[in-house]
């Protein structure tokens, strides 16, 4: 058999149906797990410096570095997020971004290491500052997800308005 003669362009249709894109929304008792968890996390980690034993000097670092990894974790989900499809931020901005994140990262881990205190208080601070970062990248997300749902159902509401 022969192949099929191609299609004339006259007969392509010069435009496509728009396709109505079917949005997958986080379900309200995630939501509310990623908050649970990312407030868990947050008090976790307050309560673990608060009571933290030593100098307050210590204290003090500990305190900066988790606010410095919190801020540097959701500056660097963003960066991610609004790179996925294409680069859309300067090459120093990404060195500035993943600069930040293992700045933040490796100074409060070697505040932590360093400290002299109890293993298991080191433990714990080392547990509940892990799960702060891996909180924040999910709620990120979570936020993000819905915030573009949000307005994928502006624009189709407004194109369905038309």
């Amino acid at each position: 058999m022969s192949p099929a003669p191609a299609a004339s362009a006259a007969a392509l249709p010069t435009t496509r149906p728009a396709a109505t894109a079917t949005l997958q929304r986080d379900t309200r008792a995630w939501r509310v797990q990623v908050w649970v968890s990312f407030a868990l996390a947050a008090l976790l980690c307050a309560s673990g410096l608060v009571w933290l034993p030593g100098d307050d000097l210590d204290r003090a670092f500990m305190v900066m570095g988790y606010a410095f990894c919190l801020t540097s974790a959701f500056v660097l989900a963003k960066f991610i997020r609004d790179n996925a499809q294409q680069p859309s931020d300067t090459p120093m901005w990404r060195w500035v971004v993943w600069g930040s994140f293992a700045l933040a990262m490796g100074l409060t881990g070697w505040g932590l290491a360093r400290m002299g205190i109890n293993p298991v208080w080191k433990a714990y601070l080392g547990v509940a500052w892990l799960y702060l970062i891996s909180s924040v990248f999910t709620l990120a997300k979570t936020l993000r997800d819905g915030f573009e749902a949000d307005q994928a159902d502006r624009a189709q509401a407004a194109l369905r308005s038309e």
